[in-house]
């Protein structure tokens, strides 16, 4: 990983002009781009409470979660929000693979001068820590009691860091940004829809400085970001395809939320419908394809029942005919 040239916010960035909130506020950024810092999605929507929050992580150095269903885009929210700040970003999954070891480091075995010698190799968050970057713990409820209690050192309002090792304490870099995102609230998965997340304990849940929660987009918003990842849609035509497919998306979203159902159509699902219906031509196979084949069995009736009323068409079982016929048209 290359060191950051720019160690110090050098700018500022108008929050009106960069987010499109209403608000002179101005925020501090550096004018440099550095390799660790995220692409920009020009189509990216924000949502300003949430922009808001993370805007003050970075301003503020306040600890922020965002929390919220699968598919929302938490951890591309931060990401984008540090693209048009310039701000160094390194993002980790605490999937179960994640390690004590790999967060703090561990002792290899390396070549020096022809000889073979044990040496420390710093994990991730020591190396974040030296560096003025924006660290992101995804799927935070889902990380192991040993890591998580490596993150709790962290939280800390100094938040310093002892290498226990190499009998070292790591202060943090005055830039040094500390974010997560979580499907739950730090309560463990009482749904189900969750499997590995588990509860948080709640001495480091209360080290959060703010929590804050991002839920699925204004239609309005949602279709702006499919007709900008399909630019084949964004006509009128398209307009009246997008439109009826986040209908479909939402009753999806509002049966899940009674309970009727147990898989959601999550903004992420619906761009994979668009994108797969350009290559099957066919709304109901890709549909089929994109969403209704994950779901249970029992529950495909009634979600076939929604495309039904927002397309007008029945969900025909010679789907597979259909797509066979357009893949071999493709080839000819």
């Amino acid at each position: 990983m290359s060191d950051i040239k720019i160690d110090q916010p050098d700018t500022t960035v108008s929050v009106r002009e960069a987010f499109g909130i209403d608000t002179d506020l101005r925020v501090p950024a550096f004018s440099e781009r550095d390799d660790h810092v995220p692409e920009i999605d020009t189509a990216y929507q924000f949502n300003p409470e949430v922009t808001l929050a993370i805007l003050a992580g970075f301003s503020r150095d306040r600890r922020v979660m965002v929390q919220g269903l699968h598919g929302t885009g938490k951890s591309t929210h931060i990401e984008q929000v540090a693209a048009r700040l310039n701000w160094p970003c390194v993002r980790i999954n605490l999937d179960g693979h994640i390690s004590r070891l790999d967060l703090v480091g561990k002792d290899t075995i390396i070549l020096r001068d022809g000889k073979q010698v044990t040496e420390f190799q710093e994990g991730i968050v020591p190396w974040a820590l030296r560096r003025p970057t924006a660290l992101i713990f995804d799927e935070f409820d889902a990380g192991r009691p040993d890591v998580m209690f490596v993150i709790q050192r962290i939280l800390e309002r100094d938040g310093k860091f002892t290498l226990l090792d190499q009998n070292e304490v790591i202060h943090p870099h005055k830039q040094f940004r500390l974010f997560a995102t979580s499907n739950t609230i730090g309560l463990g998965n009482s749904t189900g829809l969750y499997h590995g997340t588990q509860m948080i304990n709640q001495a480091q849940m209360d080290r959060w400085n703010i929590v804050t929660t991002l839920n699925y987009l204004p239609t309005d918003d949602e279709v702006k970001i499919i007709q900008a990842r399909v630019p084949n849609f964004d006509n009128d035509a398209g307009l009246t395809l997008v439109k009826s497919m986040i209908a479909v998306a939402d009753m999806t979203r509002n049966s899940f939320a009674a309970g009727d159902i147990s898989t959601l159509m999550s903004p992420r699902t619906v761009i994979s419908w668009a994108e797969n219906i350009e290559i099957f031509r066919d709304p109901a196979v890709a549909f089929r394809l994109s969403f209704l084949n994950k779901c249970d069995e029992a529950e495909r009736p009634m979600i076939a029942e929604f495309f039904q009323r927002c397309f007008d068409q029945e969900l025909t079982e010679s789907w597979a005919h259909k797509a066979s016929g357009v893949m071999s048209s493709e080839q000819h």
